[in-house]
């Protein structure tokens, strides 16, 4: 079968290997995926490794993708096939079962079946475990399921953050993980005013689709003087998806006194952090990996129509021949060009009508048809 494989940051390969074959309990599932431009970046966190990861016991190459849904086609021994049957959608739940304290995602050990190894969904067939899966509810398309990861994600961070109706929110930066946390923050609070700040048209243009209720460009504004003319004393709760500098500090100034600032996003350079800022203003600094638990929740969110709307951000459909060059590569090329801003100090940008907001990777079929 096909398979996206990561050798490391830069280079993945789509490389014929062998179908899995089924153990105790796993079943194999033809999968829908979603693709992950951090991969294609870093080594952290945890994207495979020169060493044997402490769980998976996998080196490079892995196979990547972790946010995928399919259908199973084919049961191993030991599975209860009342509950997994051949033909059932499913999505993964993302991570392993190790823990710390009862935290699943804060394991010192984390790993993410597509990330760490025992393959993932950059595939045609992955094998897995029923006890990583969930089945999806009818009504729940496979390409909707495969956003339920990232979706799972905005989720967790929308309940650490404390938010209620009440509250006021800044979201910096709106690719697909902010743009969740909008849909997140509109579907589960619908009075609340949720502003964004980001630099590309299209992504400010989907956010007020989904839910913002204003929208600002920060290569043209000051980003915390135009949320303090909407919201006096600053907002209750800053998330930031952008994992930048410039993010992180419109985000703090943009802050009331006692407010939240949460990081959603994975960095690839460090921070300089104004500790005296935190101090003086009494703000409450924290960030969130992953999601511990929480799909169960979504997937009822989506079933139950207050989640909606989630095809409208997918914006792109490609095979898997095609991941490399139409999927990690243009997510570069449009991250190069409109991703790398600086609020406050900047230089107008050149932005294209057609700016991808999420892909869908169809490893089966050349021409997916989902």
């Amino acid at each position: 079968m096909k398979a996206g494989r990561y050798y490391g940051p830069g280079d993945i390969r789509v490389e014929n290997i062998p179908e899995p074959v089924l153990t105790s309990d796993q079943v194999k599932i033809l999968t829908v995926c979603g693709s992950d431009l951090h991969a294609y970046l870093t080594e952290s966190p945890g994207y495979g490794s020169v060493e044997p990861h402490p769980i998976t016991q996998e080196t490079f190459p892995v196979t990547l993708g972790h946010e995928f849904s399919g259908t199973i086609v084919e049961t191993g021994p030991g599975v209860d096939t009342t509950k997994w049957a051949t033909g059932t959608n499913v999505i993964m739940k993302g991570s392993c079962d190790t823990c710390s304290q009862g935290y699943r995602n804060l394991c010192p050990h984390i790993g993410f079946i597509g990330i760490t190894g025992w393959g993932g969904g950059l595939s045609e067939y992955i094998a897995v475990n029923v006890r990583y899966l969930h089945t999806l509810p009818q009504g729940i398309s496979l390409e909707i399921g495969a956003c339920v990861e990232p979706l799972a994600v905005a989720y967790h961070a929308v309940k650490r953050s404390g938010f209620t109706e009440d509250k006021t929110a800044l979201v910096v930066g709106a690719g697909p993980i902010g743009l969740f946390v909008v849909k997140v923050l509109r579907s589960l609070y619908p009075t609340s005013t949720i502003l964004v700040s980001e630099p590309a048209t299209i992504r400010r243009e989907f956010a007020l689709k989904h839910g913002a209720t204003q929208v600002f460009d920060p290569t043209n504004i000051i980003i915390p003087e135009a949320i303090r003319s909407i919201v006096a004393p600053g907002v209750d709760v800053a998330f930031d998806a952008a994992g930048i500098q410039a993010s992180m500090d419109a985000s703090l100034f943009s802050l009331r006194a006692r407010g939240t600032y949460v990081n959603l996003a994975i960095w690839e350079k460090t921070a300089t952090l104004n500790v005296n800022l935190i101090l003086v203003r009494e703000i409450n600094f924290t960030g969130i990996v992953g999601y511990d638990r929480v799909h169960e929740e979504v997937l009822s969110l989506i079933a139950s129509g207050k989640i909606k709307g989630l095809d409208e951000l997918i914006t792109k459909r490609i095979s898997l021949d095609d991941v490399v060059e139409e999927g990690f590569k243009k997510l570069l090329s449009e991250k190069d060009k409109h991703g790398q801003y600086t609020y406050m100090f900047f230089d107008n940008l050149s932005l294209s009508a057609g700016l991808t907001v999420k892909i869908l990777v169809h490893p089966g079929s050349r021409s997916p048809n989902l």
